[in-house]
């Protein structure tokens, strides 16, 4: 039974499941949809997920959207301890991929990076527009201080305490999506701490090899910054 992970590598959720299969050797065998040009926004990729939006998990007549829900499936599958068996240790990996998706994602992508990379994303009128990034920008530093203190901490490695998690690879892929904005978490120096261990891990440069490449192409043009 193949299993096919339709994703782009640009994408922000894409990019934690195709880090996880990278690193734990996941058998998946990756599609590509291109977004840049539009390809997720017409058929056939519409009747797979109507929701228009990669990542799609495919075995068989068994169709799966949702990059955490991907992940956890895929964590499942094959047995990985970065989703712990142990239901309390369970629960807060859950806990933490629930904060990130619900708090964190939706002001810190979906209203301050997204905004000023993705024309689709972009309010009219510009004073709309003005107003968003800054409540977006204001938002997202809230809960990034909540995981610089809370979360995180002096002492935790990862989000969920000493050891990797799934919770972890969801979480870095949505910061590090600033990285095309050229986000600097200085004033986060716990959040900064443990996105310098996840870029350590040995497929990220492999698999933000894209990402790098747009963050590139848009060096000189200026950004709203986040401190």
């Amino acid at each position: 039974m193949a299993t096919k992970l339709y994703m782009h590598p640009v994408s922000t959720t894409s990019r934690p499941v195709l880090l996880f299969v990278a690193e734990s050797g996941a058998n998946v065998e990756l599609v590509t949809i291109d977004l840049f040009t539009g390809e997720h926004m017409k058929e056939p990729f519409t009747k797979l997920n109507p929701n228009k939006q990669v990542p799609v998990l495919v075995e068989d007549d068994f169709v799966l959207t949702e990059s955490s829900a991907i992940l956890k499936y895929l964590a499942d599958k094959i047995n990985s301890p970065a989703y712990p068996k142990d239901l309390r240790r369970r629960a807060h990996v859950n806990e933490l991929m629930d904060w990130f998706n619900t708090g964190l994602m939706r002001e810190y992508c979906y209203h301050f990076v997204y905004p000023q990379v993705f024309p689709g994303h972009q309010r009219e009128p510009e004073a709309v527009h003005k107003a968003t990034l800054e409540w977006g920008r204001t938002m997202a530093k809230g809960w990034l201080q909540i995981l610089n203190d809370h979360w995180l901490g002096s002492s935790n490695a990862y989000v969920c305490g000493k050891d990797i998690t799934i919770a972890d690879y969801l979480g870095a892929g949505a910061l590090t999506v600033g990285d095309m904005i050229r986000v600097d978490f200085a004033n986060y120096p716990n959040v900064d701490r443990w996105l310098g261990r996840m870029r350590k891990l040995g497929s990220w440069d492999s698999v933000h090899q894209t990402v790098k490449g747009v963050a590139g192409s848009m060096k000189e043009k200026s950004f709203v910054a986040l401190a």
